[in-house]
């Protein structure tokens, strides 16, 4: 039985509404007044409050914030259009004019109830289904990943910082989408950054804006995607590349909630929850100084761990059976399937790439499959690499003796380096010299992928020398 609350001063009015509303099946209290009900009641007891809108004290839409959430109609003598079109801007669910028709009120109450109700049964199916499924877009049934979506749970509700980790392509955005999904925070923004993507000159300036004339090209004020990402969660990738200078800034967030852009003089309060990814260990960086101990504790709240693709026994055959399917449909292909071969290629093979390594080889595979079925040569796997890791072959070496400084001076090639001795033995003679950005300019590749190339070969990032 539905339990509804009248609010109404005028006692022949909510006499003859109760008794109407009586016969037909509802359980009804009374209020004389917006103070009276509040006093009398818990509001969010109720599931439909009544109330006139020109009463003794407070009007009756009052009442709307104090119900949190429980439905409230709007009567009053005082008909117009201005009078209702207010109080459905207050958060009125409806507006009915005085005197009222019997048969209009028990549609409204009906009607109110029964959208209600079903908005409870969808927020239910909702819980259900995330209690069921709790990462959209990740499948995972070994112990590890279990254990990973229980901590989810169980993490997403509070505000707490979330630290993830686990090697590169393992899934942490999409860890960090689930916890930001189930959160209450799940209506805002969620602002995904790569720390290790942005050059270190800009970084400040993207996560914290900047104004007008604080640099050199800063035409306009800027909001910065902290700022962005309020009343959302702010998720940070590769946080172990973030320079001290910007770590010092997302400290200050993190404590006072306050993002001061950069060439201003005054701080913005921003409610941001921040979820932190690394396949680092930071503890050993805050160690050695190129992380701020004090951050890392800030940032050490919860943590959780994306185990690598090779420790995930079934999971791999499971993972790579999804993946056809969705690729395929994603490029408009018809039902393809793995030969047996492939299948025991993708079990034995060691997926350094993790399931962004798995991902691509199956596009690559559904791309240049003549079938249906795809063999394990489509998916062009190494299954006995010389090394674990190998560079890439699109680098390209800058030209011997050209107009480099004596600080920059590249390896004769008649020394017959491999392309990873070159590599390496470049970015260890230069980095002291030369910015991330100019190193990846000489080298003619990317400054991310002249970041992921420093991960594999283990080449530790030193700060240029002042000029």
């Amino acid at each position: 039985m539905s339990h509804i609350l009248i609010v109404e001063d005028e006692a022949v009015i909510r006499n003859a509404l109760r008794r109407l509303l009586e016969r037909n099946g509802y359980q009804i209290s009374e209020a004389g007044a917006v103070q009276d009900a509040v006093d009398t009641f818990k509001l969010t007891d109720f599931d439909l409050i009544i109330t006139d809108l020109r009463l003794p004290g407070a009007p009756g839409t009052d009442i709307i914030p104090q119900a949190e959430g429980v439905p409230v109609l709007v009567m009053t003598s005082y008909a117009s259009l201005k009078s209702a079109v207010e109080s459905m801007k207050m958060g009125a669910v409806d507006y009915i004019s005085k005197p009222f028709d019997h048969d209009e009120m028990l549609m409204s109450v009906e009607r109110i109830l029964k959208e209600k109700a079903l908005e409870r049964e969808n927020q239910a199916l909702k819980s259900q289904i995330s209690r069921d499924f709790p990462l959209t877009g990740m499948i995972g049934a070994c112990e590890a990943m279990q254990a990973l979506f229980k901590n989810i749970q169980k993490v997403a509700p509070t505000d707490s910082t979330v630290l993830v980790l686990g090697e590169s392509g393992t899934g942490k955005e999409l860890v960090a989408r689930a916890v930001h999904d189930q959160s209450h925070r799940h209506g805002g923004p969620l602002i995904s950054v790569n720390c290790a993507a942005i050059p270190e000159t800009l970084i400040e300036s993207e996560l914290f804006g900047h104004e007008k004339g604080a640099f050199t090209g800063a035409n306009a004020n800027r909001k910065g995607l902290v700022e962005a990402a309020d009343g959302g969660t702010l998720f940070l990738d590769e946080i172990g590349e973030l320079p001290l200078e910007a770590q010092a800034r997302l400290l200050r967030l993190l404590q006072e909630k306050e993002v001061r852009r950069v060439g201003s003089v005054q701080s913005k309060t921003v409610d941001v929850r921040l979820v932190a990814a690394t396949h680092r260990n930071l503890k050993s960086l805050a160690k050695e100084g190129r992380f701020r101990e004090d951050l890392y504790y800030r940032l050490h709240v919860v943590e959780l761990k994306l185990p690598p693709l090779r420790d995930r026994g079934d999971d791999i055959e499971k993972l790579a059976r999804e993946l056809l399917i969705r690729t395929a449909r994603r490029m408009a292909k018809q039902e393809m399937s793995f030969s047996k071969e492939a299948l025991d290629a993708i079990n034995l093979y060691r997926w350094p790439g993790n399931v962004r390594e798995l991902e691509n080889a199956i596009e690559r595979a559904v791309i240049l499959c003549d079938g249906q079925i795809i063999a394990p040569d489509l998916m062009a796997l190494d299954m006995h690499p010389e090394s674990e890791y190998e560079l890439d072959d699109d680098i390209t070496l800058p030209t011997p003796r050209t107009s480099l400084t004596k600080h920059e001076e590249v390896p004769d090639p008649a020394e017959d380096l491999s392309l990873e001795d070159y590599f390496q033995r470049f970015v260890m003679e230069h980095q002291e010299q030369m910015t991330e950005t100019e190193l990846a300019q000489k080298l003619g590749i990317s400054r991310k992928c002249l970041w992921e190339r420093r991960q594999r070969l283990g080449i530790p990032r030193k700060k240029p020398a002042a000029r």
